[in-house]
């Protein structure tokens, strides 16, 4: 019998026992991160924290990642799992609108260090720049193989 394919929903809800642990920063992401304990976060802890981005406003991921890091008492957030939950948040907001929710997740204020677009969202780089230029941010073209950016995107984190 065919597995059937879960939901981005129950992708989000669903429960596993390594999410919202802290652990010993592994040894191979220790020249990046130090020693010290790491955070494998909640998908569902993402997804509160981004509903809280007012209209208008932005945030980076390692913004988000710090903000989890120091709620658990942890020195970081996983940046691979962090990148993933996310992408998981985005991927519910776009369900939940094709089945025509009118409030959800605002992912598309999440943005990269340097105020770049995330292409890995669904619809891309263009979508999340669509999004952004109803609320009123400036996007810049991209320049060569980099995604566009968020003008004065400093302004508004």
């Amino acid at each position: 019998m065919p597995k059937t394919r879960k939901t981005w929903r129950q992708k989000l809800e669903e429960k596993h026992p390594e999410h919202g642990k802290v652990v010993d920063v592994p040894p191979k992401m220790q020249s990046r991160f130090g020693t010290g304990k790491m955070l494998i976060p909640k998908p569902l802890d993402i997804d509160a924290l981004i509903k809280k981005i007012p209209k208008g406003r932005l945030v980076t991921v390692a913004q988000i990642r710090d903000k989890l890091a120091k709620a658990a008492h942890a020195h970081c957030s996983c940046p691979m799992t962090t990148g993933i939950f996310l992408r998981i948040v985005a991927e519910v907001a776009e369900e939940d609108l094709s089945n025509g929710k009118r409030e959800v997740t605002p992912y598309w204020r999440v943005i990269k260090a340097d105020g770049s677009l995330n292409e890995k969202f669904p619809g891309g780089a263009q979508i999340q720049a669509a999004r952004l230029k109803e609320e009123g941010h400036i996007i810049e073209p991209c320049r060569g193989k980099k995604p566009p950016r968020v003008k004065n995107f400093e302004k508004s984190l």
